[in-house]
């Protein structure tokens, strides 16, 4: 087995395993670090379930909300993994402060240092969310007529905040929509206020404005799988006494809550709830009541759910009457207990639409045993006592992806344009490579865009941390949404791809690597400078290669176990700090680059043939290319060794077969072949044609002065 089907094989098997790996759990929210986002709470309520919130108040008084971002948002991080937040609001949806738990963003963890990270956060202490945030972007007060907040965005990690932010905006507008006043819309059906007619208990009975469900001592006892008899909290001697019988009605509309409550008491309900709050009566008898006797007021019953689309709603208790509810009814029932529950504007309950009371029964056999089950019965209104209004047209939110790629628009097309002209030289080469010098300030122009543009503006430099997120995707849920947040990355990608598969490798590593250019410049410095360059003999170099199969097996090895420590040990791509950064790093960083682009001025590009993980990688895909573009002719290399000695990247084999492999498509080959006055063969065949043509010029002249021939010429006498 060769050396590279070797590191072939390791990366196939170490793939493979990386499927298998179960990633670690995400560590538990502890209270220090709510009270951080709220320093005056004195009691943090447990996580609950229906929003998943942590409550924080002072003494009585609810200070706010703290809520992790992975609750409510999977948008995924530039390094493929969510950013996990813990985000704090209160209940006037005014952010309390916002704190990063765990991230993988490689600029801020490798790159930038996290303080940068942590004074971007910081902006959105005390910012209220019904004003849209923008990071960066245009600069403007509004967007779409409406007042904006500005943040500003952290250079060279323009994606990363971006996707922090929309994190921080989903998981706050969702909590907001659950529990705010103000957040959520009004209900899509309102009461009519002018049907009405009047109504006696029987009548709203049968009408179905009021709704009476009753539960028999039976049904309990077969949900239980045990006879009441069992259950000493449970009184009554007359088996045919319901378990509970339950009336419930909705008392926004005329026809239900005019007719049980009466004009004034009518009105004052009206008064007591808010705007597009909904109010709904419950009355009980029986066994078991809607809540228990040591109910306490003001409070949402444990025993009563309102269900509408699977969605638990909460009821809560108005209090109203101070809770002598029964007295103000007309209603013929002289025993129970009634409450008016409040359902407020954020559970977005629909009258319209059918919904279920649910009955929880929770029965203690002793103090260490209890028994469970729950009842349910449809709660169906009439639509004839609503205006049935249809959904608002909310405008489609454009995904954050789309957006990235509007604002950057014109960097989409002058790189969409590079590389269609691009293409065009690599499909047109052979002639294209006829006009040498041409060519040159070509390649030339077309490197020093690449560095310039592609890499140091727009941040296009491709990365093996970029494998590592493909990687991760394709372990969990693959979102092609990340790869599209940056798109000039997403493009040059796309385009390498289907490119291996045509011209090899040469394409990516040769025209659009930014440090690779980085490093032709040094090269033509180094020729400008007359520095002496060092040739390695061909089996040093040859061994050489193999380093950089080393390191990628090595880089995508320790991924499986660690994406924390792959994207450290990724560092030996000098990428993040010469290009990504442009050299404002910590010292050793800088040197680190600095010695490899020094080696460049001896070696030619020393750090793509020996090193770079990326291009090893790129490699290995590369050699399915489908067509071998660059011409040879019989000459080369046997005996010709001239393209072999111009090759400076040294892909070029001693038989002058080409080595697609380490090629990075500089088409210096083409040139020499194409141009009469470089290539070697042509400039020998081109002697030994002049040759010829002086010979037979020279017999020519020979036979024109011969004495035989002007004698046969002479006119005869």
């Amino acid at each position: 087995m060769s050396a590279r089907s070797f590191f072939s094989n390791c990366l196939r098997a170490g793939f493979l395993l990386w499927l298998l790996f179960s990633q670690a759990a995400p560590a538990a929210i502890n209270d220090s670090q709510i009270q951080a986002l709220f320093p005056k709470a004195t009691r943090i309520e447990p996580k609950q379930d229906n929003p998943p919130v942590y409550s924080a108040y002072q003494l009585d008084e609810l200070l706010g909300y703290a809520f992790e971002s992975n609750d409510y948002s999977s948008l995924q991080g530039f390094s493929g993994k969510p950013i996990r937040l813990l985000i704090g609001m209160d209940p006037q949806g005014v952010l309390s402060g916002v704190t990063v738990v765990e991230h993988h963003e490689p600029v801020f963890l490798h790159g930038l240092g996290e303080q940068a990270l942590f004074d971007f956060v910081e902006q959105y202490r005390q910012q209220d969310i019904s004003t849209p945030i923008v990071v960066g972007g245009r600069q403007a007060e509004t967007v779409d007529g409406t007042s904006i907040t500005q943040f500003d965005g952290v250079s060279k990690a323009t994606v990363s905040v971006v996707i922090l932010n929309e994190t921080v905006l989903v998981s706050a507008l969702s909590v907001a929509r659950e529990l705010l006043e103000g957040f959520s819309s009004s209900p899509l059906a309102t009461p009519k206020a002018d049907l009405f007619e009047p109504l006696d208990w029987d009548q709203l009975l049968d009408r179905q404005y009021l709704q009476r469900w009753q539960i028999s001592q039976a049904e309990v006892e077969q949900a239980l799988g045990q006879r009441l008899a069992y259950f000493p909290g449970l009184h009554g001697d007359n088996a045919e006494q319901p378990f509970s019988e339950v009336y419930f009605a909705y008392l926004n509309t005329p026809n239900s809550g005019l007719n049980l409550l009466g004009q004034v008491e009518f009105d004052k309900l009206n008064q007591e709830l808010k705007a597009n709050e909904q109010a709904l009566l419950v009355i009980s008898e029986g066994l078991y009541r809607h809540v228990p006797d040591d109910f306490t007021p003001a409070s949402a019953p444990s025993r009563l759910v309102l269900v509408q689309n699977d969605k638990a709603i909460e009821l809560h208790d108005m209090n109203y009457n101070n809770g002598a509810v029964l007295e103000l009814l007309n209603t013929p029932l002289g025993n129970g207990v009634a409450h008016i529950f409040r359902i407020k504007p954020h559970a977005g309950f629909n009258p319209a639409e059918p919904a279920q009371l649910q009955l929880n029964v929770s029965l203690k056999r002793n103090p260490l045993v209890e028994d469970n089950a729950i009842f349910t019965q449809a709660l169906t209104l009439d639509p004839a006592l609503f205006d049935i209004q249809p959904p608002q047209a909310v405008a489609k939110q454009v995904p954050i992806w789309l957006r990235m790629w509007q604002e950057r628009s014109w960097q989409v097309g002058i790189t969409l344009l590079a590389l269609v002209l691009l293409s065009g030289v690599f499909v047109f080469q052979q002639r294209i490579s006829r006009h040498s010098r041409a060519f040159h300030v070509f390649r030339g122009g077309f490197l020093i865009f690449t560095l310039v543009f592609l890499g140091l503006y727009a941040q296009g430099q491709l990365s093996v941390v970029n494998i590592f997120t493909l990687l991760l995707s394709l372990g969990g849920d693959f979102d092609l949404s990340v790869f599209l947040m940056d798109p000039v990355i997403f493009i040059l990608w796309s385009f390498t791809f289907v490119s291996l598969f045509i011209w090899g490798r040469g394409l990516f590593c040769g025209w659009l690597c930014p440090f690779g250019a980085l490093q032709d410049m040094l090269a033509w410095l180094a020729k400008r400078l007359r520095i002496w360059q060092w040739k390695i003999a061909d089996p040093l170099h040859r061994k050489l290669q193999w380093i950089k199969y080393a390191v990628l097996v090595g880089l995508v090895g320790s991924a499986f176990f660690s994406l924390t420590l792959a994207e450290r040990l990724a560092e030996i791509e000098p990428f993040k700090t010469s290009i990504t950064l442009f050299f404002v790093r910590t010292w050793p960083f800088v040197l680190y680059a600095l010695i490899l682009l020094g080696l460049g001025l001896f070696v030619h590009k020393f750090y793509c043939r020996y090193v770079c993980p990326l291009g090893a990688g790129l490699a290995m895909l590369g050699k399915y290319h489908l067509f071998s573009w660059l011409k040879r002719i019989d000459a080369c290399g046997q005996p010709c060794q001239h393209c072999k000695n111009h090759c400076e990247i040294g892909a070029i084999n001693r038989d002058g077969s080409i080595d697609y492999g380490e090629c990075v498509q500089c088409l210096e080959c083409i040139v020499i072949l194409n141009n009469q006055d470089q290539c070697v063969a042509a400039i020998s065949a081109e002697k030994q044609a002049s040759k010829a043509r002086k010979r037979v010029a020279n017999n020519q002249i020979i036979a024109t002065d011969s004495p035989w021939q002007n004698a046969a010429a002479a006119p005869k006498t």
